[in-house]
């Protein structure tokens, strides 16, 4: 089995361009506000991801055909996880459609896979004897934006990154 690439608008980013360091940033329209007598309230009104992801390899990524003026397609290598004391665990996120979630338990000190069902961003994790903490993984799929990546090349090595926003 190949371990699948991270993909922009359909074109995986190959090895030869780098592995890609990938970073998941939460960006959103909140505030603490202070009521009277200096109590904080937390005011969220949003909350997307800011995805950074860089590289330097022999070639370049070649992702300029890409039409930055729409929203594209990321798929990511980078796990997102949520652990939880129940079995039952609601995704923030969309699991790539061709990568299936994983799921894990806390058996003493020990983590060991237990089979799992997602459905309608619920995933339903196989209950293991003695498990006291169930975590669900997923390689997570985004909408975004971005601008064509900064390149350079020195040496050879060609160096790229992107910053893309969840739409």
């Amino acid at each position: 089995m190949s371990y699948p690439r991270v993909m922009l608008g359909g074109v995986p980013i190959e090895l030869h361009a780098g592995p890609p360091a990938q970073s998941y940033e939460t960006i959103g329209g909140s505030s603490t506000v202070r009521l009277h007598e200096g109590a904080a309230v937390k005011l969220s009104h949003w909350r997307r991801t800011r995805i950074t992801l860089s590289g330097t390899g022999w070639m370049s990524p070649g992702l300029d055909g890409l039409d930055y003026d729409n929203a594209l397609e990321l798929r990511c290598t980078k796990q997102q996880a949520i652990t939880s004391a129940d079995n039952v665990i609601t995704l923030t996120g969309t699991p790539r459609p061709d990568v299936a979630p994983w799921a894990l338990a806390l058996v003493g000190d020990q983590w060991v896979s237990t089979p799992c069902v997602v459905v309608a961003g619920v995933a339903t994790l196989t209950p293991v004897v003695g498990a006291t903490l169930y975590q669900i993984c997923w390689m997570p799929v985004f909408q975004v934006f971005a601008e064509p990546p900064p390149e350079s090349v020195e040496g050879g090595n060609f160096s790229w990154s992107i910053v893309a926003e969840e739409v």
